[in-house]
């Protein structure tokens, strides 16, 4: 799969390594990222398709994170344009969700529908992909990463992200809408992290 540094937006600066998930961007793009902060990278893949790689630092540890990402009848709570998020029965007994959030593209109400398996690696990783929805594709995976600060433990979480838009939506209006939304929902999981774990 090739990667070209036209096709990379740099939302903002991270800082890579060689055994980072987000180290296949274009050699020489070496920055930092501060503890809060959401660092989002797109990649235009073939047609249609996007890749959209985000990645925030929490304060706890993954124990802590993971609890908060696999509440998955309660995600709806707390993450913003996620209208509902349940779990629905699974033909081999593994995990399957239905997620519906609700989007306005150009003052049209759009609301999105998957049904995703999930696979979870804990504490490390909770991969996902669509079986049914809205979208032509929608798979990916959560990573956590420990992450060793001067006041503790801390997590880097990452959302990566493969996507192929329904013909009726452009793919570039997906693309900003699904950048906006993960800023503020990854935002949120850090927030109810906190909100639930850190010890005042």
């Amino acid at each position: 799969m090739s990667q070209h540094p036209a096709n990379i937006d740099r939302s903002v600066p991270i800082e890579l390594s060689a055994a980072d998930p987000l180290a296949n961007v274009p050699t020489g793009s070496t920055m930092q990222v501060a503890l809060g902060e959401v660092e989002i990278f797109t990649q235009k893949l073939e047609g249609r398709q996007r890749r959209i790689t985000a990645a925030i630092q929490i304060p706890l540890g993954l124990d802590q994170v993971w609890q908060v990402l696999t509440d998955y009848d309660h995600l709806a709570d707390f993450i913003p344009n996620l209208t509902q998020s349940k779990r629905l029965p699974h033909p081999a007994g593994g995990i399957r969700l239905e997620q519906i959030g609700a989007q306005c593209f150009l003052n049209i109400k759009f609301c999105a529908r998957v049904v995703l398996d999930m696979v979870e690696r804990f504490p490390q990783e909770l991969g996902f992909s669509m079986v049914e929805g809205d979208f032509r594709q929608f798979e990916g995976v959560w990573r956590l990463e420990p992450i060793s600060l001067t006041e503790g433990q801390a997590t880097r979480l990452i959302y990566d992200l493969k996507v192929l838009p329904p013909r009726a939506m452009p793919a570039g209006l997906i693309e900003r809408h699904i950048r906006h939304n993960l800023s503020e929902n990854l935002t949120a999981i850090r927030d109810r992290t906190v909100q639930l774990f850190a010890i005042a």
